[in-house]
């Protein structure tokens, strides 16, 4: 069975098992979260959401994704200007996924 379950600001098609890099949430490693905002639970799609569904996970770490290098230039004026960008990620490991 899988859902598709909202953080973020973004939409994840989960299953049970799966390892998931998402935006920073709120707990520490080996901690459990609970997704309330799920969209769809298998061929069941919510109007927007699936009433009495949750997906459940395991926080393993709280890490840093890779830089991101932001570069700007116009041609010509000698203006270079470089910069890096590095988001904080969490990756969680999907245990259960509870509806009706």
């Amino acid at each position: 069975m899988y859902a598709v379950i909202k953080t973020g600001g973004k939409q994840y098609k989960v299953a049970s098992g799966d390892v998931l890099k998402i935006e920073k949430i709120a707990g520490e490693a080996g901690s459990e979260v609970v997704f309330n905002e799920v969209l769809a639970l298998g061929e069941n799609v919510g109007t927007p959401l699936v009433a009495g569904a949750s997906v459940k996970a395991t926080v393993i770490k709280q890490a840093r994704d890779a830089k991101v290098i932001v570069f700007k230039k116009k041609r010509r004026q000698n203006y270079r200007r470089k910069n890096g960008h590095r988001q904080s990620i969490t990756l969680v490991k999907i245990t259960d996924i509870c509806g009706k």
